[in-house]
């Protein structure tokens, strides 16, 4: 059972790095390839860290009760292992969530930009805080519901 242990873990390990993806102003999705998108300038007003919340997908706990459960079912014997099976499954089911909220909680900043046209916006995007300070000229690209703010 030892084998099918690790195999699980690995298994589970793969599914949380899969969830992971970047919402920083430097990386494009492939959808987001040759897609047209509305370009304004503006002016960094402030600049401020914050923190994006990390997925709840359900592949962590459903990766956890399975690599908990394999791991319970090694406890004594017949009802002992039945019982360590749960046990170990729900354990599992709750360390597999918090690994996977904790693996893909992000730092980011809100960035808010003056416009040219004297319009405010916040946009909070993966990022150094330090990568823009007020003053800074911006460009803020537009398309598809999202908006990233860029040099």
């Amino acid at each position: 059972m030892k084998l099918n242990t690790l195999i699980a873990a690995s298994l589970a390990a793969l599914a949380l790095a899969g969830c992971a993806s970047s919402k920083s102003g430097n990386v494009y999705s492939r959808d987001q390839a040759r897609s047209e998108m509305t370009v304004r300038q503006g002016v960094v007003e402030s600049v401020r860290e914050v923190t994006l919340e990390g997925t709840k997908s359900g592949v962590g706990s459903t990766a956890g009760a399975v690599v908990g459960g394999v791991a319970g079912s090694n406890v004594g014997r017949g009802k002992g292992a039945i019982v360590g099976t749960v046990i170990g499954a729900v354990a599992g089911a709750v360390a597999g969530h918090a690994i996977e909220e904790g693996a893909t909680t992000k730092q980011a900043m809100e960035i808010t930009v003056r416009l040219d046209s004297g319009q405010m916006l916040a946009i909070v995007q993966e990022g150094d805080p330090n990568e823009f300070r007020a003053g800074d000229r911006v460009r803020l690209l537009s398309g598809r519901g999202e908006t990233r703010v860029t040099r």
